[in-house]
C-alpha cells in the first residue's frame, strides 16, 4: 500500500462541498489513477483565464506554443505561465528537455522533438500503473520520456533488461502493477498458488506466462465475477501482453498464435459439441424427417430452440429507444402541467442526460491525443472493480454516507479535481456509449466525489429505473434531493441548462415515486393521451 500526499487545494475545495471532512482512504486512491484520461484536457478550462494579446501572431502557432510549454512543465522542466509565448524561459526550458534526452541542447524543438514531448504528455495523462510507478519513482514522470523513447525504437530501458528471478521485464513489471494496488508486495504474490502459471501456449519452445489477480486480494483487478488474468506471449522482440477477465483459470484454458492469445473453451464443452451430431440413435431418423418435412412451408429455415431461464441484462440503450417513441406519441416530454406518471417522466430526463453525456464525452474524447477509442475504453473498463464497492453501497446505504465514502476515495488519489472530473466525464460517454452501466455509474458517483453535485441526478435515476442497481424509490430521492439542492442554490446544470423547469420536475417527479405522494390532476384537459411503458 502506499501513502500519497493530499494537495491542500483538493482537500479544501472537498470539505467545502461536502457535508462532513472525509477521512483518507488507505489504499483506494492509486485504483482510479489507472484511468486518468482527461488531464489531456485541462488547457482548455484555462483558456478563458488567459490575458488577450493584440498580437497578430498566427493563433494555431500560439496555440501549439502552450501546448508545448504545458507538456515542459508537466515533466519538470519549468516554462512558467502557457501562454503561447516561447520567451527566454521557455527556450531554457527546451534545453533541459533537449539535454536530457541526448539531443543538442538549442533552445529551438525540431518537429520530431516537439511531437514527442507533447505525445508523450498525453500519454501520461491517460494514465496507468506505468505512469503511478514513475511518479513514485526516484526521478518522477520525467523517467517516461527515457522509457517510451527506448520503447519506440525498439529497445529495453537500461536496468530493466531482467526481472525478479530472472522473469521477463515485461512479466516483473506487470507483478510491480499489481502489487501497487494491493496489500502483497511483488515477493509475497509470486509466492502465492496460482498467482503465476507457465506453459509453452504459442508452441516456440519457450516458456509464457499467464498471471491471475484473483489470488491478490485487489478490488482493482476483480469485478463482481471475474477477475484480470495477464498471459504474456513469448516473441522475438520480447513478450506480448494479452489481458483477460476470467475465473479459474488453467494452462489449458489459453492458446497463443505468436503473441496472439485467446481463451478457449472447456474440453468438456469442446467434446460434447464435436459428439453431438453422432449421437442420434436410428430409431430417432423419423422423428428428424417429419421435422424436416414441417420445416418446409418456411424454406427450410429451423426456429431456435432457447435454453435457460436468465433474464439478460437490460440495456439502458434499448430501453431509450423506447422512451422516445413513448414521447413522440405523447406529443412531447412531460411537463409539470401534465406530470401523471413520476417514474416515466423520469426515465425521459434520465434519457436526456445520457445523450448530453455522451455528446459531452464525444467532445472532449476528440481533444485527447495519442490515445484511440479502444484505448479509452478499456482505460474506463476499470471503474468497474475501482468503484464497486461504491455502487454496491447504493442500493443499501443514504446517499451522503456513499457520497462519503467517495470522497474519502477521491481525496487519496493524489491527482488534481480537474483531471479527475474531465477523466470522469469521458468514462460517462465510455459508460453510457457501449451500455456499460459499471463503468456510467462509477463515473457519476465520481463526479458527485469531486463536488459536481448536479451529477447526483444520474445516480438517481439509475436508482429510480433500476440500470446497475437495484430499483429503490426512496434511496433515489436522496440522491436526486443532492442534485435539485445544489440547482436551487445556484449550482451550473450538467445537463439541458436551457430548460429552467427541469429542476422543479425532477423534484416533483422524485417525491412523486411509490406513490409517495399525490400529483396534482392535469390542467391540460385537451392534452394528447398519455402512453407509458409497461
Amino acid at each position: 500500500m502506499f501513502s500519497k500526499p493530499i494537495k491542500t487545494a483538493m482537500a479544501a475545495a472537498l470539505v467545502l462541498t461536502s457535508t462532513g471532512a472525509p477521512v483518507l482512504a488507505d489504499n483506494l486512491g492509486a485504483a482510479i489513477v489507472g484511468g486518468i484520461i482527461g488531464g489531456a484536457l485541462l488547457n482548455e478550462a484555462n483558456k478563458n483565464k488567459r490575458k488577450t494579446y493584440s498580437s497578430s501572431a498566427n493563433s494555431a502557432v500560439r496555440q501549439q506554443n502552450r501546448e508545448t510549454q504545458t507538456s515542459l512543465n508537466y515533466f519538470g522542466f519549468p516554462a512558467g505561465s502557457p501562454d503561447g509565448v516561447m520567451g527566454k524561459r521557455s527556450r531554457q526550458a527546451v534545453a533541459q528537455y533537449q539535454a536530457y534526452m541526448g539531443y543538442p541542447a538549442t533552445g529551438k524543438l525540431t518537429q520530431y522533438e516537439r511531437d514527442f514531448l507533447v505525445s508523450s504528455y498525453s500519454r501520461a495523462q491517460i494514465g496507468g500503473p506505468q505512469v503511478i510507478k514513475a511518479m513514485q519513482g526516484p526521478n518522477g514522470v520525467r523517467s517516461l520520456l527515457h522509457t517510451w523513447r527506448d520503447e519506440s525504437m525498439g529497445t529495453t530501458t537500461a536496468g530493466l533488461t531482467t526481472g525478479y528471478g530472472g522473469l521477463p521485464v515485461e512479466v516483473s513489471q506487470a507483478i510491480d502493477e499489481i502489487a501497487a494496488s494491493s496489500d502483497p508486495s511483488a515477493d509475497q504474490l509470486m509466492q502465492r498458488s496460482g498467482f503465476m502459471q507457465l506453459a509453452d501456449l504459442n508452441g516456440d519452445g519457450k516458456n509464457d506466462y499467464i498471471l491471475d489477480t484473483a489470488v491478490s486480494g485487489s478490488s482493482f483487478w476483480c469485478g463482481a465475477a471475474n477477475c484480470t488474468v495477464m498471459v504474456f506471449a513469448s516473441s522475438p522482440q520480447g513478450y506480448q501482453r494479452s489481458d483477460f477477465l476470467a475465473r479459474g483459470v488453467t494452462t489449458a484454458s489459453f492458446q497463443c498464435q505468436q503473441t496472439v492469445c485467446r481463451m478457449v473453451d472447456a474440453p468438456a464443452t469442446t467434446t460434447a459439441a464435436v459428439q453431438q451430431p453422432v449421437q442420434q440413435p436410428p430409431a430417432q431418423q423419423p422423428v428428424t424427417q417429419m421435422a424436416s418435412a414441417q420445416a418446409q412451408p418456411l424454406g427450410g429455415i429451423q426456429p431456435f430452440a432457447l435454453a435457460g431461464e436468465e433474464t439478460p441484462a437490460a440495456s439502458l440503450a434499448s430501453h431509450c429507444s423506447k422512451v422516445s417513441l413513448m414521447t413522440n406519441s405523447n406529443g412531447g416530454f412531460v411537463t409539470l402541467a401534465n406530470l401523471s406518471d413520476p417514474s416515466f417522466a423520469l426515465g425521459e430526463q434520465f434519457c436526456l442526460t445520457r445523450t448530453y453525456a455522451i455528446g459531452n464525452g464525444e467532445n472532449m474524447v476528440a481533444k485527447v491525443q495519442g490515445a484511440t477509442a479502444a484505448q479509452i475504453d478499456a482505460q474506463c473498463d476499470a471503474f468497474g472493480p475501482a468503484t464497486a464497492p461504491y455502487v454496491a453501497q447504493l442500493a443499501a446505504e443514504p446517499a451522503m454516507e456513499v457520497m462519503g465514502e467517495v470522497q474519502k476515495f477521491v481525496l487519496g488519489s493524489n491527482m488534481s479535481l480537474a483531471q479527475l472530473q474531465n477523466t470522469a466525464q469521458i468514462c460517462l460517454y465510455s459508460g453510457y456509449r457501449r451500455d456499460n452501466m459499471d463503468v456510467a455509474l462509477g463515473s457519476a458517483l465520481l463526479m458527485v466525489g469531486t463536488g459536481q453535485a448536479p451529477y447526483a441526478e444520474l445516480v438517481g435515476h439509475h436508482l429510480s429505473q433500476g440500470f446497475g442497481v437495484e430499483t429503490s424509490a426512496d434511496l433515489s430521492r436522496d440522491w436526486y434531493g443532492l442534485a435539485v439542492t445544489a440547482l436551487e442554490g445556484g449550482a451550473a446544470p450538467a445537463f439541458a441548462p436551457g430548460q429552467p423547469e427541469r429542476v422543479a420536475l425532477i423534484k416533483a417527479a422524485s417525491e412523486g415515486l411509490g406513490g409517495a405522494m399525490a400529483l396534482p390532476a392535469s390542467s391540460n384537459t385537451g392534452a394528447l393521451p398519455t402512453f407509458t411503458l409497461e
